[in-house]
């Protein structure tokens, strides 16, 4: 069978060429991921470096895996705020409001979470929750995550900074780093004006080239050998995570990849026309692909993997298929052996005690503004969706989670639904949801 056949591009108005930009593009958007993961995890005592290795391997297999299956442009990978649960919270020491599990066990709490991720997947419990969000909910979504995405990258391009008082304000904007990553950001946007169809990806090299010829980021060569997985393999621990104290830590992780992965999806499909009448296609293979993947990332030494948010700056390319995908988790395994590279595409530059990542700014603030094109589709005439969408909408930035947005949308939506006498249009779902929200808000939360 021919790659047109296999991943249908002419029926997704899509070609060889596209796809493969769209793939590099969305790799080039989330490489920081595979040297912040070693970063992160290092603190419980992993080995970064085979957290480095099993972060690339599970990404590729996850996402594959994404594109094969699901054919969908959607990358895979360990996600942001997940892994500071699991470092800093589960296996965090006591002394600093950590539960101070050892990080075996929090990867096996970790394993039982997937495993529960991909049965809901397998039933279809996880894709006919997709269903039952209105309309309005999914294109606020969108926004949000857009709006997330755009804060990350004024924060890592370092035109805001953290202020007591008022807890953002702008930042040094005569900083090298800062003014690379703003050049960054106007070159996308010139070429993107001007029609380009790798505008983000040529952006975010040629800001990769003036980081090192300024010396912000350090040249690290281009070619070493992938390091060892040996220290992680396999060292999960799942009985003593089957254990009554753990419960709460399993619930956690299992409600934050069932969000994220729920809020992302709709997100990225609602940005690149994948959605078919408030539904989307393959969905329970999309969501049964995280879970597999969260289970074979426990397994190699990586927390949580769920759909990338950052893969819309492939769709932004014109990706519309699995292929991108496939391209992507290709570039990821090459991530193992040209280490060097991928390590100056996510490298942080220390700014005033904060960490800035100049190169892959860019691209989350373009991105970030395309995805606030959902608002056009919000119902701003009907009171319980405008005002549930609006909270969806700010609660992600001002939260800095995905999941808070979907958790505040959910619960504002029932109740005021119910107030204005309509309470039997809401899907059950999504009261149990909205229900569950409230009780880990009661239950969960300091």
């Amino acid at each position: 069978m021919t790659l047109d056949g296999f991943f249908q591009l002419r029926a997704r108005g899509t070609d060889v060429r596209t796809e493969v930009v769209g793939g590099a593009t969305t790799f080039v958007a989330l490489s920081y991921i595979v040297f912040v993961q070693p970063a992160v995890l290092g603190t419980t005592g992993m080995d970064p470096g085979a957290v480095l290795t099993a972060t690339c391997l599970t990404s590729a297999f996850a996402t594959a895996l994404m594109g094969l299956w699901a054919n969908y442009p959607i990358a895979v990978a360990p996600a942001m705020g997940h892994n500071f649960y699991f470092a800093f919270v589960v296996a965090g020491p006591v002394a600093i409001g950590g539960l101070g599990y050892p990080w075996p066990v929090a990867l096996g709490a970790n394993c039982i979470a997937g495993i529960a991720f991909l049965a809901l997947s397998l039933i279809g419990l996880r894709e006919r929750l997709i269903d039952a969000i209105p309309d309005s909910l999914k294109h606020a979504i969108a926004a949000g995550i857009g709006l997330l995405l755009a804060l990350v990258g004024f924060e890592w391009a370092g035109v805001v900074r953290a202020a007591p008082g008022t807890l953002v304000a702008l930042g040094n904007l005569r900083h090298p780093a800062v003014l690379v990553a703003i050049g960054g950001t106007l070159l996308i946007g010139g070429l993107l004006a001007r029609g380009s169809r790798g505008a983000i990806l040529v952006g975010t090299l040629a800001t990769a080239t003036a980081a090192v010829a300024l010396g912000l980021v350090p040249y690290h060569g281009v070619v070493a050998p992938p390091p060892s997985l040996a220290p992680t393999l396999a060292k999960l621990e799942v009985g003593a995570a089957l254990t009554p104290r753990l419960v709460t830590v399993v619930f956690v992780l299992f409600f934050l990849g069932l969000f994220d992965t729920i809020g992302t999806l709709v997100g990225v499909a609602e940005q690149a026309g994948f959605l078919r009448g408030g539904r989307l296609p393959r969905a329970r293979e999309a969501m049964a692909t995280d879970a597999l993947g969260t289970i074979v990332g426990t397994v190699l030494g990586t927390s949580t993997v769920t759909a990338y948010v950052e893969s819309a700056a492939g769709i932004e390319e014109g990706a519309r298929t699995g292929l991108a995908s496939v391209v992507t988790a290709v570039l990821l395994l090459a991530a193992l052996f040209f280490a060097p590279l991928a390590r100056m595409a996510g490298a942080g530059v220390d700014v005033g005690g904060a960490t800035l990542h100049p190169i892959v700014a860019p691209a989350l603030i373009v991105v970030g503004s395309f995805m606030l094109r959902a608002v056009t589709q919000l119902d701003v005439r009907d009171p319980p969706a405008a005002i549930a969408s609006f909270l969806t909408m700010v609660t992600m930035p001002f939260a800095f989670s995905i999941t808070e947005g979907i958790a505040f949308g959910f619960i504002a939506y029932a109740l005021l639904m119910l107030a204005a006498g309509r309470g039997r249009a809401v899907h059950p779902l999504l009261y149990l949801f909205a229900v569950l929200f409230l009780a880990r808000y009661a239950l969960l939360t300091t």
